[in-house]
């Protein structure tokens, strides 16, 4: 039976759900017709060096799964080839769950919002955690970005899918809304100065 990129997330326990539930065929044609990726192209890189967050996923031996925020300035995840993220773990509450889980589970997940534009990324893959190598992590940390770096991750993708924009609702960064005001903002300071003419005028012929 042939192997398809999107067979991570489309175990055999999913696609019999997908049969029981009606929806199957359609994700079998899209296998065959255009599956996932799993290398970075030009627009996922693009849209990677837009975000300043996202989701990290991973599990304990167990398969406790544990998600975990990452932030920092856009572009903090980094691409380093067609197949492999990276970026650098900034000092923080020092409960080390996500290197703990992959100490003994390598199996990890990225998740992706831009919440202007209504786009969601998935990424699957497998993490390592490198702690000896000061000129990865140098090449990780945001120039003039006020945290301490003390490791880097680095993330090998198997696949990615760009999910639907359905029940996302939009939301702006500060940036975003300045630049959207900014307009408003200088309009409105300009009706402010034509009313102070105006009743200067008044005053004058009263």
């Amino acid at each position: 039976m042939k192997k398809f990129v999107s067979d991570i997330a489309f175990t055999p326990a999913v696609k019999a759900e997908q049969e029981h539930r009606g929806s199957r065929a359609g994700y079998a044609r899209m296998a065959q017709d255009k599956d996932w990726q799993d290398t970075v192209t030009d627009d996922l890189k693009a849209f990677i060096a837009e975000r300043d967050s996202f989701y990290l996923a991973t599990a304990s031996k167990e398969g406790q799964p544990y998600i975990q925020h990452r932030g920092g300035p856009k572009g903090f995840l980094y691409v380093l080839d067609e197949r492999r993220l990276a970026f650098a773990d900034f000092a923080g509450n020092r409960q080390y769950i996500s290197v703990g889980n992959l100490a003994e589970n390598d199996q990890a997940y990225i998740f992706l919002m831009d919440y202007a534009n209504r786009r969601r990324i998935k990424i699957w893959g497998r993490a390592e955690v490198i702690e000896d190598d000061a000129d990865l992590l140098a090449r990780l940390t945001p120039e003039g970005y006020k945290a301490r770096p003390e490791r880097a991750f680095v993330f090998t993708i198997t696949a990615w899918d760009v999910n639907c924009p359905q029940h996302i609702t939009p939301r702006y960064d500060e940036t975003m809304l300045r630049q959207v005001t900014a307009k408003l903002t200088a309009r409105v300071g300009d009706l402010e100065a034509e009313n102070a003419r105006l009743k200067e005028q008044l005053a004058a012929k009263a």
